[in-house]
């Protein structure tokens, strides 16, 4: 042993466990009094924000949950679901964010899954959440959150979370966990057959994502961030810590339109927020009727696949600036960032764009992100033109998937997360994502990327939203064909589609086919390729 070892143990002194808990609690001890969260005519201070997150997790303690025990919220962006971020951890309780848009039966299932054994329940999702409750065997304690701002639903519970809150007590002893691997929170992935699988998060991944988010987006004391990005989505990327590690303002949003998006932002001076790339293009073409003003720069990031360079372009000109980010259910959210470089700035806009599309390089906090070959999991060649599969690991890497060693052990395999996304890696070390793996066309043995195919469609002037899968076609195999969505009073004529993108692309990968109408979603905003897939085999 090195007599650097020798007698040299981890005491109390030089170490404590990371816990994204105790930013809140430090931000309370500084700065009291400022402002922490909005949330229509409420307000609550650091201090109060302490206090009632205090409250909960001693009510909590009172009712009986103990560490290892799982408290499930169904809730909007409201400031009881930052409250359940800070409560249910610091008694060593497992948060498990449910997504308010899924149907009863996936919520029935993910309730017995992860054996809630408290389940808070905003109002307007009494419906649903009624007839999950139903198809259960055994019994939870529903807690109603009734929000002013919620405008339906009945409360089912056996009382509101505001009485709850006075079972519990200001100055409960809100204790570190006694390891950092130790599980923070349950986050079910969006599966598109099959039952969805349970993401575990433990306390470390969380506390240093939050700090890489919070660096990255150069998020301080002074910011004010909107939450249009869902609570519920990977724990807010993680954002719901990170945000008030720098002590800043959170400002609650219930529903993401573009009106009272464009109204927060200039009530309340919002200089951050994030979203997905539908967010994005539903913002760009905002009637300017529909738009408050503002004289201020708001950064907002963006996650998943590249959104389009002319969605981006769209965003600059109404006052935004662009953050890429990319990750995944598994990564607690953002696992790469797209930095700028210095001479990105001297670069024409539709340059600059399609930089600022890339997925980037992987946080600070993370060990590595690399696209590798799947088979032999050595690295492509790093040219922009080889591709392989992203992978990543390190310390924001979800612990595993809950009860499923087998599909653990699989995205684990050699050591690293496997994404499933194919990309390139240019030498700058910069990732691009190409595709889904199983969203890539073959056609004539010829590899056709998708998102490629969906960037010049995004150049079409009278094109809102596009997606791209591939159809069957009886000499090539297949072929791309184009789902898209017009902008707001224009026809289109898919002739004239076609031909624009082979005026703009290589013939072969223009889309044969084009079908209009709205895109079919996911409960967070991303395109439903699968159900596309169906549509295209069935032409």
């Amino acid at each position: 042993m090195s007599i650097f070892e020798t007698n040299l143990e981890p005491n109390p002194a030089n170490y404590v466990p990371l816990s994204p808990v105790s930013f809140l609690k430090r931000a309370a001890s500084i700065c009291p009094d400022k402002t922490a969260v909005i949330h229509g005519a409420r307000r609550y201070s650091y201090l109060e924000f302490w206090q009632r997150s205090c409250r909960l997790a001693s009510a909590l303690s009172a009712r009986g949950i103990q560490a290892g025990d799982c408290v499930a919220i169904m809730g909007a962006n409201t400031p009881e679901m930052l409250e359940a971020h800070n409560g249910v951890p610091m008694i060593g309780a497992i948060l498990n964010s449910l997504n308010i848009r899924l149907d009863a039966d996936t919520l029935a299932f993910i309730l017995e899954h992860g054996e809630a054994k408290v389940l808070l329940t905003d109002r307007a999702f009494s419906s649903t959440i009624s007839a999950a409750l139903a198809q259960l065997e055994r019994d939870i304690l529903v807690i109603d959150i009734d929000d002013p701002l919620a405008d339906e639903g009945d409360l089912i519970g056996s009382l509101d979370y505001e009485t709850f809150l006075t079972e519990g007590s200001n100055h409960f002893h809100a204790t570190q966990p006694t390891s950092e691997w130790q599980a923070l929170s349950l986050l079910y992935t969006s599966g598109t057959t099959g039952n969805p699988k349970g993401c575990v998060y433990h306390h470390r991944g969380a506390y240093l994502n939050a700090i890489a988010n919070m660096t990255n987006m150069d998020v301080r004391r002074d910011s004010i961030y909107l939450w249009t990005l869902p609570m519920f989505h990977c724990d807010g990327w993680t954002f719901t810590w990170g945000v008030t590690a720098a002590m800043a303002t959170h400002v609650c949003l219930r529903k993401v339109e573009p009106k009272p998006i464009y109204r927060a932002i200039a009530e309340h001076s919002v200089t951050h927020m994030c979203g997905a790339p539908v967010v994005l293009t539903a913002l760009a073409n905002t009637p300017q009727d529909d738009r408050s003003l503002f004289d201020h720069t708001v950064e907002i990031a963006t996650g998943g696949a590249a959104p389009p360079s002319a969605v981006i372009e769209a965003m600059e000109a109404a006052g935004f600036n662009v953050v890429h980010l990319y990750g995944l259910t598994e990564t607690y959210g953002p696992a790469t960032v797209c930095l700028p470089q210095d001479d990105w700035s001297t670069l024409a806009l539709n340059q600059r764009s399609a930089r600022i599309a890339r997925q980037g390089v992987h946080n600070f906090t993370l060990e590595a992100a690399s696209v590798k070959d799947p088979n032999t999991m050595q690295d492509v060649a790093r040219n922009g033109q080889a591709m392989g599969e992203i992978m990543i690991r390190g310390n924001t890497v979800m612990k595993g998937y809950l009860k499923n060693v087998t599909a653990t052990n699989e995205a684990f395999a050699g050591g690293w997360l496997h994404t499933g996304d194919l990309a390139t890696q240019h030498a700058d070390n910069y990732i691009e994502v190409r595709d889904r793996s199983k969203d890539i066309i073959i056609s004539g043995g010829e590899n056709i990327s998708s998102l490629e195919v969906e960037e010049t469609l995004y150049r079409h002037p009278k094109i809102l939203e596009a997606a791209v899968v591939a159809c069957p076609d009886p000499k090539w195999g297949e072929t791309p064909c184009a789902f898209v969505t017009l902008r707001e009073g224009v026809t289109g004529d898919a002739s004239d589609i076609i031909a624009f993108c082979r005026d703009h692309m290589a013939h072969f990968k223009s889309p044969t086919r084009i079908v209009f109408g709205p895109l079919p979603k996911t409960s967070t905003g991303k395109i439903q390729k699968f159900v596309l897939r169906e549509r295209a085999a069935k032409k």
